[in-house]
């Protein structure tokens, strides 16, 4: 059973970049025709898909967000990782790492979830 788990900092100032990790046990991120996804839900909103980055490294982004959202990966320890530039508030959210043999939807597994708050 592939089990995710995120990592990274609780809290971000404003004008900062934050960084998390998805550490995936129990599977390859490099298994075929596989997808793994960040997700995040800011208080009182919808899910809210960020990007995915595939079975070869190739990465799709939200077009909302892919200007300061970079996504990418690290074979050899299994990880992913998310990269958001010049938070803002706005960005104060739940994030989430999933995987699925969809590129958007259909997730298999999911982290449990990490807050971030971005604040001075």
């Amino acid at each position: 059973q592939v089990q995710l788990q995120e990592s990274g900092p609780g809290l971000v100032k404003p004008s900062q970049t934050l960084s998390l990790t998805c550490t995936v046990s129990g599977g390859s991120i490099t298994t075929s025709y596989y997808y793994w996804s960040w997700i995040r839900q800011p208080p009182g909103k919808d899910l809210e898909w960020m990007g995915v980055i595939d079975y070869d490294g190739i990465t799709y982004y939200n077009p909302a967000l892919m200007s300061h959202t970079s996504i990418s990966r690290n074979t050899g320890a299994n990880q992913f990782s998310l990269q958001l530039d010049s938070v803002t508030p706005e960005d104060t959210a739940v994030y989430y790492c999933a995987g699925g043999d969809s590129r958007v939807g259909n997730y298999n597994s999911w982290g449990q979830g990490t807050q971030v708050t971005v604040s001075s």
